[in-house]
């Protein structure tokens, strides 16, 4: 044993040695060492000189923190029990407070909040810079909850046991040390836990494979494992699902992104589902199992279409039985952006072209009905806390030039009030809103928005910003940003969203033309977006800028590297660069669904010709790019921006690089990083693209 733990060292080290050589960046890699931090600072210096001092930040970052501080936000709701809990941030809780207030109160309109947790105070006692994760809460009384708190904003959380009665932590009840994992109560002195609990228990994804069972009173090492996964899984984790008054222990093994194999625990077994690994759970409804189907499923003589929402009944099913019933299945131009559960309803928002609409669903008698919802048309709905125990729950309604609207509702009587609007942070009046398509390298057409002056001049000259995100079937809806409007809409800018592939907007589909080997159309589809803005004379690409975070790091990154001459600013936000190795640091190898395994050849023949760290190349004529990311980014290593910077500083490319010490994959804590980081980025737009 000893003899082989040499072995895989010696190995480890070779490996190591020969990645260096190859990668004379690697260092950057290691977060927290004297050499990176040093480079670290010395760019956030010279950036903030840079950017700082631009005529614009301070205007730009005063409005940002006015608009993020301001007390007529929505104070967003979450139901639990008979109370409203709401996390909230402002100029005198800069850490923020967790809070509540009873339902009645909040839904008078003039909610009284009662305090629960002060992370300001909990700072100013031990300096550490907490970041509220959520909190999972005992059902049905909710008069105990697992409250997971990060250092500095990364995944990793410390949870621990509180009592929101006596707004206190509760001496010698659950805690669990630092790890990326998830808790839930299967009872009052029963917790379910994916954790670390030490060597060997943690996938290569950096994710939890034990499930535990821990009782209270006895030593979290004592748990009892119900369930391992593999250590090249993406993790497993355990939760509950309640139908009325019966509860569930699911066990969800996430074999990969996009694959994951389902459980119940029952009888002391891990008992398997028989349904699509590549489907996705939603909930139970009146002993309805809902199901999204990623792929077309044959079942019998019936063929259930990819996309579709299927009920299957969930007794039948533990009893080794499938009957489906279908609940609804997309066109061409429609898919399911969300499901959520009232008591009785089944509340689907469905996007068409774009635009969404929400359902409630019932059944009965064997028979699923369904009512739509009487919310506002042409933008995106968003549904919020839904009630367990009646039929009222939340939805937000917004548009690009509309703030947003919360709305109470109730599915069972079918109505629907607004409770509370954000205020107009920019004069809406003076633009118009867009939506044309594109036509892509293979032709399939792309559609985008456009926002707008009125009084527009097609003239080539208006300084324009393109985002998309285009990976993990993420859709991207209009959103109204008081922050945008003021710094870009206001300064004479054209923003730009692009439903691109790789995203969710049309379904399963429309992400799995993005995947993998077929990636390049993503970034055919950003391109073409481009050329299409200038073709219309609404840019030129000098005036062109492009954003993008996380993934839209990586296609911002292909984007400027494939065709330069196409933008003249981007703003590369916590992106995955290093394509080469992105599998190897925190959570990337549980990407490889969604990109591809570089280890294996080929695989990385794909994945290589457009990692933007390996087609740089010297004297080509880049735009000036600003990198940002986050030094306790535990999702998206850090090392990536930082090698892609220090790579092209040496390839004597002028860039702008900022690192915020915390915020994880995020980027901010505090409403006052985040007015920092929109002013920085906005004052660098403008100065690359305003004449």
């Amino acid at each position: 044993m000893k003899l082989k733990f040499t072995l895989i060292v010696i190995f480890g080290t070779i490996q190591f040695a020969h990645a260096q050589s190859e990668d004379p960046y690697l260092w950057l890699e290691e977060v927290d060492s004297k050499k990176s931090l040093e480079f670290v600072e010395k760019q956030n210096k010279l950036t903030m000189e840079k950017l700082g001092g631009q005529t614009s930040y301070q205007p730009i970052y005063d409005k940002s923190l006015e608009i993020y501080n301001s007390t007529d936000r929505i104070p967003d709701p979450s139901i639990q029990g008979g109370y409203i809990y709401n996390f909230w941030q402002d100029k005198e809780h800069v850490r923020g407070i967790w809070r509540r207030s009873t339902k009645v109160s909040y839904l008078s309109g003039k909610p009284v909040w009662d305090i629960l947790l002060d992370l300001d105070g909990m700072h100013a006692k031990d300096s550490i810079k907490w970041v509220f994760k959520g909190a999972s809460g005992l059902f049905p009384d909710y008069n105990r909850f697992m409250v997971s708190l990060s250092k500095g904003g990364g995944d990793a959380t410390v949870i621990r046991e509180f009592d929101p009665k006596m707004k206190t932590f509760i001496e010698n009840g659950f805690s669990i040390p630092e790890s990326k994992g998830d808790v839930s109560y299967l009872d009052v002195n029963t917790l379910i836990v994916s954790s670390d609990f030490g060597s060997g228990t943690m996938t290569t994804s950096g994710y939890p494979r034990q499930i535990k069972l821990w009782k209270r009173g006895t030593e979290l090492r004592d748990a009892r494992l119900i369930f391992q996964g593999d250590s090249a899984d993406v993790g497993s984790f355990g939760f509950l699902m309640r139908d009325d008054t019966t509860k569930y222990l699911m066990i969800s093994r996430i074999v990969t992104f996009f694959s994951t194999r389902t459980f119940v625990w029952v009888n002391n077994k891990a008992v398997p589902l028989d349904v699509p690994d590549d489907s996705q759970i939603s909930g139970i409804l009146k002993n309805q199992l809902i199901l999204s189907l990623r792929s077309d499923w044959k079942l019998g003589g019936a063929v259930f279409k990819q996309g579709a929402v299927i009920g299957l009944n969930f007794k039948s099913l533990l009893a080794g039985k499938q009957e489906p019933l279908l609940i609804f299945q997309p066109d061409e131009f429609s898919s399911v952006s969300q499901l959520s559960f009232t008591k009785n309803r089944l509340l689907l928002n469905l996007l068409t072209n774009v635009k969404s609409e929400l359902y409630a669903y019932a059944f009965a008698n064997k028979t699923w009905t369904k009512q739509k919802v009487d919310a506002p048309d042409f933008g995106a709905l968003t549904n919020g806390s839904a009630d367990e125990f009646s039929d009222q729950y939340f939805f937000y309604f917004t548009n690009f030039l509309k703030p947003s609207t919360l709305y109470v509702a109730d599915a069972k009587l079918n109505t629907v009030k607004a409770y509370k609007s954000l205020p107009d942070f920019f004069d809406a009046s003076k633009y118009k809103v867009d939506q044309v398509k594109a036509k892509s390298a293979d032709g399939t057409l792309i559609p985008y928005f456009v926002i707008a002056s009125k009084t527009l001049d097609l003239n080539g000259k208006n300084p324009t910003l393109l985002y998309a995100y285009g990976g993990f079937e993420v859709s991207e809806v209009p959103f109204y940003s008081g922050v945008m409007g003021n710094a870009w809409l206001d300064n004479g800018g054209v923003y730009v969203l692009a439903n691109i592939r790789g995203g969710g907007e049309y379904g399963p589909k429309w992400h799995q033309a993005g995947l993998k080997e077929k990636r390049q159309n993503v970034y055919d589809d950003f391109h073409a977006v481009a050329q299409d803005v200038i073709t219309k004379k609404i840019t030129s690409s000098r005036n062109l800028g492009i954003i993008g975070g996380s993934n839209g790091g990586l296609l911002v990154g292909a984007a400027f590297t494939q065709r330069p001459d196409l933008y003249n600013a981007v703003v590369c936000a916590v992106p995955l660069l290093d394509m080469k190795r992105y599998n190897k640091l925190l959570a990337g190898a549980s990407w490889m669904g969604e990109y591809g395994d570089p280890d294996k050849p080929e695989e990385w023949e794909y994945i290589k010709k457009y990692s933007p760290y390996h087609n740089l190349k010297e004297d080509a004529k880049y735009p000036e790019v600003f990198f940002t990311t986050s030094t306790r980014d535990d999702r998206v290593h850090p090392g990536h921006a930082r090698k892609m910077v220090a790579k092209m500083l040496d390839m004597g490319y002028t860039i702008y690089y900022f690192e915020n010490t915390e915020g994880g994959h995020a980027g901010s804590s505090t409403n006052e990083q985040r007015a920092k980081t929109s002013a920085l980025q906005y004052s660098y737009l403008l100065m690359k693209l305003k004449e």
